[in-house]
């Protein structure tokens, strides 16, 4: 998953070594991709749409497709519908943040790690806050999206088992300790963990905010409140 417009998301690696480059405006295969991986996996370019590295939440590889310096052993897992999200520390352009997510509620739960494009001549290096808890157990759930200030962001997750919303900010002081916190719609209860998997994503307009849940084949929709701290959730 990205966070980004314009040339950001031209480069996509995913699935078993697949790749396609849409910087011509139509997709082009590409074969050089180092990821072999089930589910979630994320790329970052630049905003002229060169590489700069990707993750499947485990490996970072960097934009020679080597794994980056301090990169291997990230939580994430194949298996984990985002098991890699990567969104920009505000107000530093070397800085970004990879958020993980375990496989149906396990352990590991949601944490992030920080790249420094800065680093390794310039190809980029996991820094020493590594596999940094935010909280456990979380399930397969993750989105993101701008903060109405255009400069920070919001990032929601679910927590596991149960129905609760976990909104964080991201700002240049980093990822908030205290999360907004939302109860609404399906209750997720720890013996229907399949739940657990599926897509939950943001409108354009950031305002909607829709949660799949696999084992009910099931959508909800819900109205998000960027501008408001409470009750950020509605049915």
């Amino acid at each position: 998953m990205l966070a980004f417009s314009q040339g950001e998301a031209n480069i996509w690696y995913f699935g078993q070594n697949a790749g396609l480059d849409f910087n011509s405006g139509s997709p082009v295969a590409l074969t050089d991709g180092q990821i072999n991986t089930l589910e979630g996996c994320a790329v970052l370019s630049n905003n002229l749409g060169q590489l700069l590295f990707y993750t499947d939440g485990i490996r970072v590889y960097n934009r020679n497709h080597q794994i980056m310096v301090n990169g291997s052993g990230l939580l994430g897992d194949p298996s984990s519908t985002h098991s890699a999200t990567i969104v920009p520390k505000p107000g530093n352009p070397n800085l970004f943040y990879i958020f993980t997510l375990a496989a149906s509620g396990n352990a590991p739960g949601f944490r992030y790690s920080v790249v420094d494009l800065s680093l390794d001549g310039g190809n980029g290096a996991v820094t020493s806050e590594k596999n940094v808890l935010i909280y456990a157990p979380s399930n397969e759930k993750l989105t993101v999206v701008k903060h109405p200030n255009n400069i920070d962001y919001w990032l929601v997750t679910m927590g596991y088992p149960g129905n609760t919303f976990y909104t964080h900010l991201l700002t240049a002081s980093g990822v908030s300790s205290t999360p907004v916190v939302s109860v609404a719609g399906h209750y997720v209860t720890n013996i229907d963990f399949n739940n657990v998997i599926g897509q939950m994503k943001f409108s354009p307009s950031g305002n909607k905010l829709a949660v799949a849940h696999s084992r009910e084949q099931v959508v909800q929709l819900f109205d998000f409140k960027t501008k408001y701290e409470s009750n950020i959730l509605e049915v």
